[in-house]
């Protein structure tokens, strides 16, 4: 179950523990175990909504076995996210102010300058 991550389904709150993909093709709805990330095409269901599934007529539910402990984050995961937290947290140093160099006039025409090209 994601801390992160809640059922897609209206009103319900509860942590999404599976993944919900149409396969229109095929005509078959897959639930399975949580995707690694959210797809815009795939719903995260609830344990009580992905047992509850239901198909329009016609349609193949195709259940993959889920297991509602391993889609709870580990310790390593835990500490990886507040590791990435603390980095994004941290003070970019300053950035040294470099001045241009004036560039040295060749001639003067008018109002045109030539000026030396730079490499």
């Amino acid at each position: 179950m994601s801390p992160l991550r809640r059922c897609s389904r209206t009103a319900c709150g509860r942590p999404a523990v599976a993944t919900l993909t149409y396969a229109y093709s095929d005509s078959t709805a897959v639930v399975g175990p949580l995707a690694t990330y959210a797809e815009p095409h795939s719903y995260d269901l609830c344990d009580a909504h992905a047992d509850r599934l239901t198909a329009p007529r016609g349609w193949e539910v195709v259940r993959l076995d889920v297991d509602a402990d391993a889609a709870l984050p580990g310790e390593d995961d835990l500490a990886a996210l507040a590791e990435a937290v603390r980095e994004a947290a941290r003070p970019l140093p300053p950035v040294p102010v470099v001045a241009e160099p004036e560039p040295a006039e060749f001639g003067r025409r008018g109002h045109l300058r030539v000026i030396p090209p730079t490499t």
